[in-house]
């Protein structure tokens, strides 16, 4: 038998073009057949295996959908990540990036111009852009947060960020509100878009009719736009900072 039939669900991968992946497995009660997609960083293969489905049938499965991967893989964008004089994306824009090492190590954002002003290491340089954005992400997933609980009559929850690889937004019966912080480089109403989405599921948590009625009452633009444009660019979010 071929060594990947064997091993525990922790242990498979898959070569896709040159390239090891692991393969993650989930088991769900309620899937009716296999799901297979490619984590947005290209990381590892997600495999959803409904409870029925032997594990060795499941990996045959995805490896049976070898080709089909390597072509998701070649459309994650490369590694891109961010330097001194080089740009970077905010709420939808490229922003500029004015590094030096006479400048003060705390970030400093011209708003009118689209520059960050930031000095400090300059191999440190990604990190902190990171940390900077994901300040930004905190502030402004808060305001929209704040929105959307009051449209929808909910209390308002607790806002966390999340550095998921394969979810946008989740939230959880104790009223806590995760949100990726990638988003803050998306436009503003593809984040808010998310933000109402998980509020949305504070009130329903499925996607049933009730569920979509609400996000349709108390998201304030084309929920169809945003979910097309994450559907077409959400990968990138995921170039400079991995």
């Amino acid at each position: 038998m071929i060594e990947w039939l064997q091993g525990a669900p922790g242990d498979h991968e898959i070569v896709l073009a040159g390239r090891p992946l692991p393969i993650l497995l989930k088991r769900n009660a309620r899937a009716r057949r296999l799901t297979l997609r490619l984590a947005r960083d290209g990381s590892a293969v997600h495999l959803t295996v409904p409870r029925w489905a032997p594990t060795r049938e499941a990996i045959a499965f995805a490896h049976a959908k070898s080709e089909w991967l390597a072509g998701q893989l070649e459309k994650i964008p490369q590694r891109d990540p961010p330097q001194a004089g080089g740009t970077f994306r905010y709420c939808g824009e490229d922003w500029r990036i004015d590094w030096h090492a006479a400048h003060p190590r705390t970030p400093r954002a011209d708003t009118d111009a689209g520059t960050l002003t930031l000095g400090g290491p300059q191999d440190r340089l990604p990190a902190r852009l990171q940390r900077w954005l994901e300040s930004e992400a905190l502030r402004l997933c808060a305001a929209d947060l704040a929105f959307y609980a009051e449209r929808a009559g909910v209390p308002l929850p607790e806002i966390r960020l999340s550095r998921a690889k394969s979810r946008w937004g989740s939230c959880s019966g104790k009223q806590v509100v995760r949100i990726n912080w990638r988003l803050v480089q998306a436009p503003a109403h593809v984040r808010r878009s998310v933000v109402a989405h998980e509020v949305a599921h504070l009130v329903h948590f499925d996607h049933s009719p009730a569920f979509h009625a609400l996000l349709g009452h108390i998201y304030d633009a084309d929920i169809g736009a945003a979910d097309r444009w994450l559907k077409a660019h959400g990968r990138s979010l995921y170039a400079q900072f991995g």
